[in-house]
């Protein structure tokens, strides 16, 4: 389900407010030169991540639906998305969904293990929240590390912005993953869709 630009012009809104947005001349971590950068980590405040959270979980039930159990998310970033997300599906959905995060490395004292949160088990359907996806790299990581935990299914990727970027080969890095591990993989607003919220008002005049 696309986005309608009154909900992506006040997603784009919220991030050009807190600065996550910015256009000028970037290099990201590729190599590749960009128009824009996205920079998650510059959410500081818990309203801040509140109205975030709230964004992607309305992403997941308009995608989805009740169709998953357990929410998961890539630590470092992915951490307090995930666990607002949860808190939001929970308070403004009604839907008290499970969640769990992985450390970068194993504990070796205490429970020990990766993942803290939810202890997966088989069937579980995880559904993976993410900040931003530009090559795919965190994903690949994050697949392996949940099904080393249990036999789950994974009922999809959200990711706040999709960049629209080309993956390894011709597709669209989003895509590349939809395709190679058959989840649906989503976003709360395209880098096509923020443009047309930004020139909207422009070209209606």
């Amino acid at each position: 389900m696309t986005a309608t630009l009154t909900d992506t012009r006040a997603f784009v809104e919220f991030l050009l407010e807190t600065g996550c947005l910015a256009f000028g001349d970037f290099q990201t971590k590729s190599g590749r030169r960009t128009p824009y950068f996205m920079d998650f980590a510059r959410f500081s405040r818990g309203s801040e991540v509140q109205r975030l959270g709230s964004f992607s979980a309305r992403a997941i039930r308009a995608r989805l639906g009740a169709d998953f159990d357990v929410l998961f998310g890539p630590a470092y970033k992915g951490i307090p998305l995930v666990v607002a997300t949860a808190m939001t599906l929970s308070s403004e959905c009604g839907r008290d969904a499970s969640f769990c995060f992985n450390r970068k490395e194993a504990k070796d004292h205490g429970e020990g293990g990766r993942l803290v949160g939810h202890k997966l088990k088989d069937g579980d359907r995880v559904v993976i929240v993410e900040d931003v996806t530009t090559a795919g790299t965190s994903i690949r990581e994050t697949v392996p590390l949940l099904r080393a935990a249990a036999k789950v299914q994974l009922a999809g990727l959200v990711v706040a912005v999709d960049r629209q970027e080309r993956g390894t080969g011709e597709m669209s890095a989003l895509r590349e993953l939809e395709a190679e591990f058959g989840m649906p993989c989503f976003a709360i607003a395209t880098i096509d869709e923020i443009v047309a919220a930004l020139t909207a008002p422009a070209a209606a005049g």
